[in-house]
């Protein structure tokens, strides 16, 4: 399986600016058509992003037990869930899709391969 993991894409500079968790995860999600928040050793983790990449599509993952702010940013998407399991958290074209149970739900119903063409994540 292959798809665009990154973990270790970061801006390193000697100026540090507190950026707010939950900013840091808008900016994240909005940074490419697919993004998923993951754990590497999660295996609802591994189902979905096997679900995409079989799509053909080329998700961002953030890897985040391999994140210097893992636990942080892990901490938002469980707030940004209503609590729960933070992983994985799938957003399309910058939006929340949710949880692996949302992101099957629209698979099914026909409504997940819509929002990856609008995202620019599919052209078929």
């Amino acid at each position: 399986m292959q798809y665009q993991s990154d973990s270790h894409h970061y801006c390193s500079s000697s100026v540090h600016t507190a950026v707010d968790p939950l900013e840091r995860v808008v900016r994240l999600a909005s940074g490419s058509a697919v993004v998923i928040f993951s754990i590497s050793t999660c295996c609802m983790c591994h189902a979905v992003k096997s679900l995409f990449c079989g799509m053909g599509v080329n998700p961002t993952v953030y890897e985040l037990d391999h994140h210097p702010r893992g636990k942080e940013i892990e901490r938002v998407l469980t707030r940004l869930l209503g609590g729960g399991s933070a992983v994985p958290v799938v957003f399309i074209g910058g939006r929340l899709v949710g949880a692996m149970d949302r992101v099957m739900a629209s698979h099914i119903n026909g409504t997940l391969v819509p929002l990856l063409k609008k995202a620019g994540a599919l052209w078929l």
